[in-house]
Parts: structure tokens; C-alpha cells; sequence
């Protein structure tokens, strides 16, 4: 019988790999991403040249925003991979960000949401850049949109901070935040 729960457990375990394809997705969208930030690069030449400043400037968040997007799924890709999968081995890469190996899932969900803070944040300013082309109802909705996905980050800071689960801080990475404070 201890045989037999043994290799359930196995079983249980290894389909951890069963997410291996939705990160392989994950990264596919990035390459998506990829192809609608050149199509916007290219659509922003003309404004930059010859619009106004505030269609220089929406088309310029739009990049950001696009970017920042990017971004969030990278670190889904990397955080929930080493979360939930594997660890990845860089063999110490130079490039290795400080902060993979380190982002737990409650980081995680901080992170996600303070993402999609920031990329609402560059929605709402488009709107406001823009402000003439937009009714009153409209604005009224992307503020409130706004405010309520910023509430709901600083309730799952709240929630993780009363809970414990930002647990001390890894020796490494420790070790990593001195040495950043020593090249200051």
C-alpha cells in the first residue's frame, strides 16, 4: 500500500509539468506582443512627425503601455515557472535577474496587480491626454476602473502583510540588496 501512495504521490508531483505548455503559450504571446509593438512603432512615426503633441504622446504610451505588458508576462513566465515547475538553471548567469529565484507566489500576485495598476495608469492618461474626444461618462468610468484596481493592489498588500506570508527575506538575496547598496 506504501508502494502504491508513493508512486500516486510521484504522479501527483510530476504533473507540475502539465504547465510547461501554458508558459510555452505565454512566451508566443510576447512574440505577439512583438509584432503589435513594431506595427504601433511604425504607426507613431508619422505622429511624432507630424501630429500633435498629444498624438505623439498617446502614441508614445502606447508603446510603454505594450511594453509593460511584455514585462508582466515575463515575470509570470519566469516567477510561475520557478514556483510551480522547475528551477531555473542559468549557471549563474551575468544577466540573471536579481530578483528571479526570489519572487514568491504572494510576490507574484503583488506584482501582477501593481502591473496592471501601472498599465491602467497609462490608459487613464491617454484618456486624459486626449480628453476632448471622450465624454464625460467615459472618463468617468476609466477613473473609476482605475481607483478600483488600485484599491484592490493595496488591499493584497494589506492581506499579505497581515497574513505573514512575506516571509524573511532569502540570504541571497539579502547578500544581493547590500551589494547594490555598496555600488551606490
Amino acid at each position: 500500500m506504501k508502494n502504491l501512495e508513493h508512486r500516486f504521490e510521484l504522479f501527483i508531483f510530476n504533473s507540475r509539468w502539465l504547465l510547461a505548455p501554458f508558459y510555452v503559450g505565454l512566451i508566443a504571446g510576447i512574440g505577439l506582443l512583438l509584432i503589435k509593438f513594431v506595427k504601433a512603432f511604425l504607426a507613431a512615426l508619422p505622429e511624432v512627425f507630424t501630429g500633435s503633441s498629444g498624438e505623439a504622446m498617446i502614441a508614445i504610451l502606447t508603446l510603454v503601455d505594450i511594453t509593460l505588458v511584455a514585462n508582466l508576462l515575463l515575470i509570470i513566465i519566469f516567477a510561475g515557472y520557478e514556483n510551480f515547475i522547475s528551477k531555473i538553471d542559468t549557471h549563474e548567469h551575468e544577466d540573471r535577474p536579481d530578483w528571479m529565484g526570489h519572487v514568491s507566489f504572494s510576490d507574484l500576485k503583488l506584482k501582477l496587480i501593481g502591473s496592471i495598476v501601472a498599465i491602467s495608469g497609462i490608459e487613464l492618461l491617454k484618456y486624459f491626454v486626449n480628453v476632448k474626444q471622450h465624454t464625460d461618462h467615459d472618463l468617468m468610468w476609466v477613473v473609476i476602473i482605475h481607483l478600483t484596481l488600485v484599491f484592490s493592489g493595496v488591499m493584497f498588500a494589506l492581506m499579505d502583510r497581515l497574513s505573514g506570508s512575506h516571509g524573511p527575506e532569502p540570504e541571497s538575496h539579502k547578500a544581493a540588496i547590500e551589494t547594490d547598496k555598496v555600488k551606490e
